[in-house]
């Protein structure tokens, strides 16, 4: 049995896997990790190897306490992948997005895949027919938005993300989630066109705590997939065992 653990900027995610099949996710602050973990392998024992996916510097408290249990791997730019990697500096490139680039890569092999993560950024990698992760972008996620409007103005609230009802606001809470909610949305669809001008037959997966807001807002054919990040991860520990 595999586990994998993904440290985000503001929490931690875990997952079980029993031959490539997810048996158990669940969400944690950073403060619960020493009893996350006790309480995974009392559950799981037969846990054996386990991957580790930081986007921020990992604290090597966290590796040793999940090594008492088992081998360890820390995903990070010199972990072996298994598409061809044409990003120009590599060394730079986030471990969740290998982690994304990665599945992919496994659910498409054959064809063309852009991977749309929306967390605390906005990610889009792209790896195409021939293997090759080619690069993507990123922007600013929802939260980062609502706050830069707040921050970096005098009279302008600090927002949690809400549905919307209508796209035009009749208040300025109303204007700022349209501006969020629906202005992300119609980016998102704008780059998806850019990239289906370019690729074609083109897979698209929208994952992230995010995604939620805009799978149903977008025009363009998605398919909205939530462990998707996992999944890759977990693919990444099997490539990187031997």
């Amino acid at each position: 049995m595999n586990l994998v653990i993904d440290i985000g900027n503001t929490l931690i995610k875990y997952a079980v896997f029993e031959n490539r099949r997810m048996v158990y996710d669940q969400v944690s602050e950073s403060g619960l990790f020493l009893s996350k973990i006790k309480e995974l392998f009392e559950h799981y024992p037969k846990i054996n190897y386990a991957i580790i996916s930081s986007v921020g510097k990992l604290d090597k408290t966290e590796k040793d306490i999940v090594s008492l249990f088992c081998k360890v791997h820390v995903l990070s730019s010199a972990s072996k992948v298994p598409f061809k990697n044409s990003y120009a500096t590599p060394q730079t490139l986030g471990v969740d997005r290998l982690a994304l680039a990665t599945a992919a890569f496994y659910q498409n092999p054959r064809g063309n895949t852009l991977a749309i993560d929306a967390g605390t950024c906005i990610t889009y990698d792209m790896v195409n027919n021939a293997g090759e992760y080619v690069g993507g972008a990123i922007s600013p996620g929802v939260r980062m938005r609502y706050k830069a409007m707040h921050n970096q103005t005098a009279g302008l609230p600090l927002l949690e993300p809400e549905d919307l009802l209508d796209f035009v606001g009749n208040s300025t809470q109303s204007c700022m989630h349209s501006g969020v909610i629906n202005g992300v949305a119609c980016e998102v669809d704008g780059v998806i066109d850019q990239y289906r001008a370019r690729y074609q037959d083109l897979t698209v997966i929208l994952t992230g705590g995010d995604a939620h807001f805009f799978a149903k807002r977008l025009k363009n054919t998605i398919f909205a997939n939530s462990k998707f990040l996992l999944e890759g991860l977990n693919c990444l520990l099997e490539y990187n065992k031997s």
